[in-house]
């Protein structure tokens, strides 16, 4: 399977290949989806696609954020409503995107097939990233690309709608200003005029001097402590190409190594379902958006200096308990090797002498059943996630013993040879974020669905060393993480990131404090909305799905929606419950 071997390859050189096109070494990369715009100094690459036949589109989305940090310019925040923003941003990516592709050739493709994927998932014609999308793919279908059929319908809709066949003057103003963002700005707002979406937030102009409007799509507010300032760069064009040939030289390596659509076919099957439970959901759960979600690893979360502290402070935590921990996880670790390594069949005719049973040969010589044979033991390759809640209800205690939780089971599974997943979910926002404010700005009807901005976050993937990700687990500590917790929806997200895995068993543990709670979604929508989705989620994953289910209770009994539950209350309790329900799990 030389495809999948040399998916971290690819990401790599995804990585480096940004950082020479956009002449900026700073850059930073993490993994996640792309957001529209990129952030100031980072880029997000999503998990290498398991088949070749989607690596244009993962190419097209490195790319258009290269471009964008290559020809984007930072300039005074204009004050606009939500869906204003959202075009102005789109027609200046869509710039970016072309100027991109006009310079490296090769790029054309990637970018298409990125935004056809995009064209095909869009199917709310409501939704302001509708308006945004459609203004991107209008702008490229003026000056001549060859769009998508998916995208060239979506432009047909856009053009049927606001009449756009008197905008000639316009159209030429943007094919003759492609190279000047403060000209094509200009533009732009001319274009929202037409569009009869050029309004102002209800501010003074004094207002928006002092408070600009942030962009959908920019950078949150930890990852705003941590911006740094554009540094000199000076990679070359010899390096850029360098890099370029690296990748495609990746890319024709891996191809080879899939010996064609056989194996392609192969990845294809391994692949996980890309609705999930969707098919089978009931149809009463909605999401308003999911523009402003985001994935995002730890790392992120902190400083270095502060990732180191908050270790600190969960290796204070654990300190306490560190000799009762450390018995019974090699309790627990001689359980799990033993299984995996020896298991033997007693009283044979034949064998090694059992020397336990070494008097039957000296009371009676001529007994036949002394030896013992070793066999091949079938313990299954297993992967387990950690799912843990970071929502506000978790704050103090319960956090502490979530945290400690996670660092003795992870631990002691990876001494014991079993990839450990290390998952967190909460909110962006108290109270609803920019889904929020997008719904208010359209008109607040009922029943919107779910209205607050998730942040699902990766402590350790499953084929990181533990070494590794152990220094960042302490960022669940932090201040300020802890909001909000939309429990249906985390427990799919895990769900998805584990059945992907090749293992052949997948063990998924939640540890939560109850209920799930967003206030922001609960005020627009039933009071029972999230619980009743929550319990969907879990009983198809216990019902319909290979994964096995178990849930921990920080001080409370979550046995209300999890069939597999106990209940931790104080730290003196941890060892000891924590290696029964493990030990239960892996003699199965």
């Amino acid at each position: 399977m030389g495809w999948i071997k040399n998916r971290e390859r690819l990401f790599e050189a995804a990585a480096s290949s940004i950082k020479a096109i956009a002449n900026n070494k700073n850059i930073s990369s993490k993994n996640g989806i792309a957001q529209r715009p990129p952030s100031i100094n980072q880029v997000a690459i999503s998990s290498t696609p398991r088949s070749s036949k989607d690596i244009h589109s993962w190419r097209g989305e490195s790319d258009f954020q290269a471009f964008w940090h290559l020809y984007h310019k930072q300039t005074k925040e204009i004050p606009l409503t939500l869906p204003a923003r959202i075009v102005f941003n789109e027609l200046e990516m869509s710039r970016v995107e072309i100027l991109g592709s006009n310079k490296y050739k090769g790029s054309k493709k990637n970018i298409l097939e990125y935004l056809e994927i995009k064209s095909i998932n869009m199917d709310d014609e409501k939704s302001p990233n509708f308006l945004g999308l459609c203004s991107n793919l209008w702008l490229k279908s003026v000056l001549g690309l060859k769009l998508s059929p998916a995208s060239k319908t979506l432009v047909e809709s856009f053009n049927k709608k606001y009449d756009l066949s008197s905008l000639d003057s316009i159209k030429k103003n943007f094919i003759n200003n492609i190279d000047n963002q403060e000209l094509f700005e200009e533009i732009s707002l001319d274009l929202l005029k037409k569009l009869k979406l050029l309004k102002t937030n209800n501010q003074s102009e004094e207002d928006v001097d002092d408070e600009p409007i942030e962009s959908p799509g920019s950078t949150n507010e930890i990852e705003q402590d941590n911006l740094e300032d554009l540094g000199e760069n000076s990679s070359s064009d010899s390096s850029l190409e360098d890099i370029n040939l690296e990748m495609d030289d990746n890319l024709q390596e891996s191809a080879q190594a899939t010996d064609g659509n056989a194996i392609d076919e192969e990845i294809d099957a391994l692949a996980y379902p890309q609705n999930d439970f969707q098919n089978t959901l009931k149809k009463d759960y909605a999401i308003f958006t999911s523009d402003f979600d985001e994935v995002i690893d730890a790392k992120d979360l902190t400083t270095p200096e502060e990732a180191i502290r908050l270790r600190n402070q969960l290796d204070n935590l654990i300190k306490p308990h560190q000799t009762t921990i450390g018995k019974l996880a090699n309790r627990l670790q001689r359980l799990l090797l033993a299984k995996q390594n020896t298991s033997w069949n007693y009283n044979l005719e034949e064998g090694m002498l059992d020397t336990a049973r070494l008097h039957r040969v000296i009371a009676e010589p001529g007994h036949p059943l002394s030896y013992k044979q070793e066999t091949e033991t079938n313990f299954k390759d297993t992967v387990v996630t950690l799912l843990i809640d970071n929502s506000g209800s978790m704050r103090g205690r319960s956090i502490s013993l979530a945290a400690i939780c996670t660092d003795i089971i992870g631990s002691t599974l990876e001494r014991c040879q079993i990839k450990t997943e290390v998952l967190g979910f909460t909110t962006k926002h108290w109270k609803g974020g920019d889904s929020k404010q997008l719904w208010i700005s359209n008109g607040s009807y009922s029943n919107p669905g779910r209205l607050n901005d998730l942040r699902h976050i990766i402590y350790k993937s499953a084929d990181n060393s533990w070494r590794r990700a152990r220094k960042y687990f302490g960022a669940m500590l932090r201040e300020g993480l802890l909001k909000e917790n939309i429990d249906g929806e985390a427990l799919s997200w895990s769900h998805k990131r584990l059945i992907k895995r090749n293992e052949e068993r997948k063990i998924m543990i939640v540890i939560s404090d109850g209920a799930p709670v967003d206030d922001s979604t609960l005020s627009a929508n039933r009071e029972d909305y999230l619980d009743n989705h929550l319990k969907e989620i879990i009983s198809l994953i216990e019902n319909e799905s290979s994964v096995e289910l178990q849930a921990i209770g920080i001080g409370h009994d979550v046995t209300k929606y999890y069939k597999n539950a106990i209940t931790i209350n104080r730290a003196e309790e941890l060892g000891e419950v924590l290696l029964d329900e493990l030990t239960k799990l892996f003699k199965n």
